[in-house]
């Protein structure tokens, strides 16, 4: 009885350490309320902050083709959406043509300041594919498929949750964030 008893105790252990850590099971997610990321500065923060709102989901890069037309168009579903509910989360990411060269925390919080990208809240770099993908990613693409496979194709892969933390669409990096508006004024 026991050993039953120690194993029950390390079991819950350990699952209170994946679940602070962030490493919940993508598979056994039920939203993205169930995951924790960390923010550039490296704080951990529980997505389930946004419980209730409508948030998009976005690696983004600095230094791609897209940058500028994104950076400028979140911005302005920022400002347009953002006090009725819809939040943006910004993932860098490096794993196309290393395109974000930034670092976490103060270079990255200086770098979307001077590109004037007032896009949301931003979160250490992830990757979004392969082995070392962050937990979140996989539950993203498990839930809303990709075009010939479930990986993210390039940077700008847009994500659209509802107010329950569902993903609900997924839209190609060369989708204009203004594309989404009409879906996001149906989630909020």
């Amino acid at each position: 009885m026991a050993s039953i008893s120690h194993y029950l105790i390390g079991a819950i252990f350990v699952a209170l350490i994946n679940e602070m850590s962030g490493n919940t099971d993508y598979k056994s997610a039920n939203s993205i309320y169930d995951f924790t990321v960390k923010d550039t500065h490296g704080e951990e923060v529980s997505l389930e902050k946004y419980k209730g709102n409508v948030v998009l989901i976005v690696n983004i890069a600095s230094q791609c083709g897209l940058t500028k037309n994104n950076y400028a168009k979140l911005t302005v579903l920022k400002e347009k959406y953002g006090e009725q509910g819809l939040k943006i989360l910004n993932f860098p990411c490096n794993q196309f043509g290393s395109q974000m060269p930034e670092s976490d925390g103060e270079p990255m919080v200086c770098h979307l300041r001077d590109a004037k990208a007032d896009i949301g809240d931003v979160f250490q770099k992830v990757d979004v594919n392969g082995k070392d993908a962050h937990p979140l990613y996989n539950f993203l693409k498990e839930k809303q498929k990709g075009t010939l496979g479930n990986g993210i194709k390039w940077n700008f892969t847009k994500f659209l949750v509802n107010k329950e933390g569902i993903p609900v669409n997924r839209y190609a990096p060369t989708t204009d964030p203004m594309d989404i508006s009409k879906d996001i004024e149906k989630l909020l």
